[in-house]
């Protein structure tokens, strides 16, 4: 569904276009749907809360005498963010990024329906070189592409972020 309202919202006679042409900002209506642009903003509206939720978790668990403490001893709020915040809810960020790298690498419908036949993500290529192109080869090489990307990118998040420290907590 919601992917579908940004269908209604996009088209060329869509409430974007409307609104745009009817207070004079734009003289023709903007190609906003079946392009890279539809498909990131889709999909940054169904991902967001997969990124926000885990920041939002550490930030709420951070102790609030950390920053006190820093303003006291001279930090300006900028310098208080950069040194004692920023580093503390890296475990949140990181674990945000892998899910939304995770969940974005199976969408399947939002790039279909946004993007159109023109604008490839990662999904809907392999089902075009599977079922309209009949190339398993390619669709299996880049399947495993994909796989090893996946692996790499799961193994360096536990380097950096240390993954049995998460789930220790």
């Amino acid at each position: 569904m919601r992917t579908y309202s940004w269908v209604v919202l996009f088209q060329t006679n869509g409430l974007i276009n409307k609104l745009l042409l009817s207070t004079q900002l734009i003289k023709e209506p903007l190609s906003l749907l079946y392009n890279e642009f539809a498909v990131i903003v889709g999909m940054v509206h169904i991902l967001l809360p997969f990124m926000v939720l885990p920041v939002y978790s550490v930030l709420k668990s951070l102790d609030r005498n950390l920053v006190r403490a820093a303003r006291n001893l001279g930090a300006n709020p900028l310098s208080a963010f950069t040194k004692v915040i920023f580093p503390l809810s890296l475990p949140g960020v990181g674990a945000g990024v892998m899910f939304v790298f995770i969940l974005s690498l199976g969408f399947y419908i939002t790039p279909a329906i946004l993007g159109g036949p023109k604008t490839l993500m990662i999904s809907t290529l392999i089902d075009q070189q599977i079922n309209r192109l009949i190339n398993w080869d390619f669709a299996g090489a880049i399947a495993v592409v994909l796989l090893l990307t996946t692996v790499v990118m799961i193994v360096a998040f536990n380097k950096i972020v240390g993954l049995e420290r998460i789930y220790s907590e």
